[in-house]
């Protein structure tokens, strides 16, 4: 990326009972990444929890919406406005139904994926050019979706959740340093290693 300023913008809802549930993966990878770098957000701007900081040469702004999901669109397009960002310069991090637990994957634009998060966001900004972080949380063997997405990561899978989130940390720095592509091959790298090892254990 160039020297311009980077929104980051983790998905989640707010209160207490939405703590460590899997739909807020998004805020908890903001929270790993600041606690990587020493930021902090403090401030209530845009209808979210904010805060600045630097990192590999760029300024960032720090996000997490208090809208409720399924209006996360109303807080980044106000700071997004605030700040004249162009969509570009976005990145959401956000858990994804599509991916297994542990899997961390980059990629920029493209559709929604039904993530009312996501959805918000597109419709508001009436754009899909943003770049997302994905933490993997697997689909539920039953069809209730929004009562698994809305459910705490179970303790038997925590570490595993928990190392998603050091790579997902990783990842964006990577991506904020050194670009998308270079975020994207770190996350590919890991799980071709991750797959190489599981196919090991099984001969």
């Amino acid at each position: 990326m160039s020297d311009e300023a980077v929104l980051i913008v983790g998905l989640g809802n707010p209160g207490q009972e939405y703590v460590s549930t899997r739909h807020n993966a998004g805020f908890m990878l903001l929270d790993r990444f600041c606690e990587s770098i020493g930021a902090s957000m403090t401030q209530a701007k845009f209808k979210g929890i904010f805060g600045t900081a630097r990192h590999g040469g760029h300024s960032l702004y720090l996000l997490k919406p208090q809208t409720f999901m399924n209006l996360s669109g109303e807080s980044v397009v106000a700071c997004m406005s605030f700040y004249h960002l162009d969509i570009s310069q976005v990145i959401v991090l956000h858990d994804e139904l599509d991916l297994p637990l542990g899997d961390v994957r980059v990629k920029t634009g493209g559709g929604t994926g039904g993530h009312n998060g996501l959805k918000s966001i597109v419709s508001l900004t009436g754009k899909d050019g943003f770049s997302r972080i994905r933490i993997g949380i697997g689909r539920p063997v039953h069809n209730d979706v929004v009562n698994y997405v809305l459910g705490r990561i179970p303790s038997e899978d925590e570490d595993n959740f928990n190392s998603s989130l050091n790579i997902g940390t990783e990842a964006l720095k990577r991506f904020i340093t050194n670009g998308a592509e270079a975020s994207m091959r770190y996350c590919n790298g890991l799980f071709k290693a991750k797959k190489k090892e599981a196919s090991n254990g099984e001969s």
